[in-house]
């Protein structure tokens, strides 16, 4: 190829990229040319929800936590985690593991009880002869009994102490105290907090004991969230609720409010208030206790009223006024009467009509 028609060659390829740059700044001012005016929206009809979200999770009305009476160490588990039992139901057996100290002590403590009562049945004894030849008052020997009655209880006493440190269970009064724990409600199994070999603190008048099991009745679940403090004077109890749960999406499930908390807390430096709402009646829908979960409290709701987008009102003085179009890309400025707002949609109460048009605000540019 020459160098003539090389030169021809690429005159040609820059005239075409002329030509497409130009036929792009003819359209782009064409179509700027061809708008008609500002942006607008309508004044329709649409339902407004005035709504206080509470975020929190879902969990059982009443959690148990099982704890032993006895001390010892765990021997045998009979039931685990995501078990359903009846109540009666045994779950773990409790082995004694006292100490060396412990059995002695408990071993001579009934052996000093019963020479104690040995002792006092022998001045009984004596009392009872001097009562017959009148020695003695009726009020010194009733004194004697009653040492005998107090003696006899402590014998009982230590040897019960005896029984429970070596196998574990005792009865008394037809109470029985005994190793194998059993389910004190009927439910599920939530979590398990021991295994076999741990030791076990017994739950006493002055120490809690150690914490076993939980369970719950899954059948009655409840939404435990919070509610931030802007909101919570707006909601009242029995009010409907709308809640999505995070592992169930699309699937809604409704309940109303059941308690609202007196007092504030403070999370992520924010002032929030506690709020309990009960579940309606759940049908395919399986839930688990934990489930993260967001509450919609329904405080107001309005269906077909006239409408338009928050973001046009402009808001001053404790009034709002919108900008509806003139000829000759003018505006004017009208005054209306707002409702119920859902912080997308604003009812508006006078001052518009059904499909009137609404100027957008003017977006400013950022230079």
């Amino acid at each position: 190829m020459t160098k003539s028609r090389k030169r021809w060659l690429w005159i040609n390829v820059l005239l075409i990229v002329l030509a497409g740059i130009g036929t792009i700044i003819v359209m782009k001012m064409n179509g700027e040319d061809k708008k008609q005016g500002p942006a607008t929206v309508k004044v329709t009809k649409t339902n407004i929800i005035e709504k206080a979200l509470a975020v929190g999770k879902i969990e059982p009305a009443n959690e148990i936590m099982v704890k032993s009476k006895v001390s010892g160490v765990v021997k045998k588990l009979f039931a685990d985690v995501g078990d359903f039992v009846t109540i009666g139901t045994p779950l773990l057996e409790i082995k004694p593991d006292p100490t060396p100290l412990e059995l002695v002590e408990a071993k001579r403590d009934v052996e000093m009880q019963e020479i104690e009562l040995e002792n006092i049945k022998r001045e009984i004894s004596r009392k009872s002869a001097l009562k017959e030849k009148g020695l003695i008052s009726d009020q010194e020997f009733e004194a004697a009994n009653q040492k005998f009655d107090e003696a006899s209880l402590n014998v009982q006493r230590a040897r019960e102490r005896l029984e429970l440190l070596e196998k574990g269970k005792v009865t008394i009064e037809n109470t029985s105290i005994e190793s194998v724990i059993k389910s004190p409600i009927t439910g599920y199994i939530l979590e398990r907090k021991v295994a076999v070999g741990d030791p076990v603190v017994p739950l006493t008048s002055y120490q809690p004991g150690t914490e076993l099991l939980i369970m719950a009745d899954m059948a009655e679940l409840i939404f435990k969230g919070t509610v931030d403090e802007i909101d919570v004077g707006k909601i009242k109890e029995t009010m409907p609720v709308e809640i999505q749960v995070g592992a169930l999406p699309g699937k809604s499930i409704t309940g109303k409010v059941t308690k609202i908390s007196l007092k504030a807390r403070s999370e992520e430096n924010t002032t929030v208030f506690p709020v309990e709402i009960s579940l309606d009646t759940l049908k395919s829908i399986v839930l688990r206790a934990g489930y993260s979960a967001n509450a919609n409290i329904i405080i107001q709701k309005k269906d077909s009223v006239l409408a338009i987008p928050e973001r046009v009102v402009i808001f001053r003085n404790d009034s709002a006024f919108v900008n509806l179009p003139q000829p000759g890309k003018k505006k004017k400025e009208v005054f209306i009467e707002t409702g119920l707002s859902d912080a997308i949609n604003i009812e508006v109460k006078s001052g518009l009509k059904e499909k009137d048009e609404v100027l957008e605000k003017e977006v400013k540019e950022i230079i």
